[in-house]
């Protein structure tokens, strides 16, 4: 059964500060060859999550550089996880700027070219976000330093996590046989 585990934006928040400007040994880099952004950002979400979707090709998940989903690393495969998940994993949707908070998400696009980085919002300096990143490593960075044509917020709504249905005792409190089912 699929059960609803809230997201800890605090412990995202944390993880970005510690690793803004630093490499977790546990993950791959890929600086150079494509960004570092959003395997970094989706790093923080895992460690405010604590949950991946190991659902081949199409899930959320990261185990090593030669098997990670697409999502993990890729700024479109990452948005479109997050915002179409039904399954296990962190889920969330695209609100507009007034819906974000502290452990929310924003990407960054060009008009040629679309959406080319991910960010993760660590504060607020009246109304500008303030953000952590890598490959451009920053910490409390203000948006409103970068350059972009437009961009999206994606509000993490929690996360999604498989439980054993252990709860069924309808039938045999029903049937007036036990309090606890029995197998």
């Amino acid at each position: 059964m699929l059960v609803i585990k809230q997201y800890n934006r605090e412990r995202a928040v944390e993880y970005a500060k510690k690793y803004a400007f630093s490499q977790n040994p546990i993950f791959g880099n890929f600086r150079g060859i494509g960004g570092n952004c959003t395997n970094f950002v989706s790093q923080a979400l895992y460690a405010g999550t604590c949950v991946m979707n190991y659902t081949k090709t199409y899930g959320w998940y990261y185990i090593s550089l030669d098997d990670r989903s697409p999502s993990w690393t890729g700024v479109e495969y990452f948005y479109n996880f997050i915002t179409t998940n039904t399954g296990v994993g962190p889920f969330g949707r695209e609100v507009s700027a007034d819906g974000a908070s502290v452990g929310d998400i924003i990407q960054l696009a060009k008009n040629e070219g679309g959406f080319y980085h991910t960010l993760l919002i660590v504060g607020y300096e009246g109304e500008d976000p303030l953000v952590a990143a890598q490959t451009d490593d920053a910490y409390a960075r203000p948006l409103s330093t970068y350059t972009f044509d437009y961009l999206r917020y994606i509000r993490i709504d929690g996360a999604r996590i498989e439980i054993e249905d252990s709860s069924d005792c309808y039938q045999s409190v029903y049937d007036g046989v036990a309090i606890v089912p029995t197998a």
